[in-house]
Order: structure tokens, then sequence, then C-alpha cells
């Protein structure tokens, strides 16, 4: 199963749409921010770490951090798939790389 960036922040409109507040979404958010530096440390032996699935776990809290970074653009009611285009395009004037926006074209 797929999902595109626009169905995720519909989903995401529908569940927090009026009862989240940016704040509390932020603060959501940093708190996954902290979760995949504890991967990455463990996964770079600064931190101990127990016999868990860490590429498994990275993924995890990247999704999650994924979830609350679209909830942020979805309450704001922030079209993210046409901004990370936007972003792409102004970014790949300055590089050799083939901008996303052409990708899927």
């Amino acid at each position: 199963m797929n999902i595109t960036i626009e169905a995720l922040q519909a989903y995401l409109s529908d569940r927090y749409g009026g009862r989240a507040s940016e704040q509390g979404l932020f603060m959501k958010l940093a708190e996954e921010l902290g979760e995949v530096a504890e991967v990455l440390n463990k996964r770079a032996v600064r931190k101990s770490s127990d016999e868990s699935d860490l590429q498994e776990e990275l993924g995890t809290e990247l999704a999650d951090m994924l979830h609350y970074i679209a909830a942020i653009a979805s309450i704001n009611e922030i079209d993210f798939n046409e901004i990370v285009i936007q972003k792409d395009r102004a970014a790949s004037l300055n590089t050799i790389t083939k901008p996303i926006w052409k990708l899927s074209c």
C-alpha cells in the first residue's frame, strides 16, 4: 500500500483539525527527533543498545516525524506537496541533480 502526501494530509486534517495546537504537535515532533537521534547514536555505537532491530526502529521514528510534520502543515492549511516541489525546484537550480518533480513525470 502506498500513501501520497495529499492523502496523509487529508487524514491528518480530519484527525487533528480543530482539536490540536501547532505547539502541541511541534512538541511531539521534537520528541520524535530526539528518538531518531537516540537510534542514530545506537547505530554509531555511541550509546549502549539491546539487540533490537535498529533499522526498523529508525524507520518507525522517521515515520513518526513525518506524521507530525504533515500534521502541522495540515492544520495550517499548507499544501505540503506543493511546498516540497517548490523547494526542490529552487534547490535544483543550484545543483546538478535531477529535481524530484521531474522524476514523477
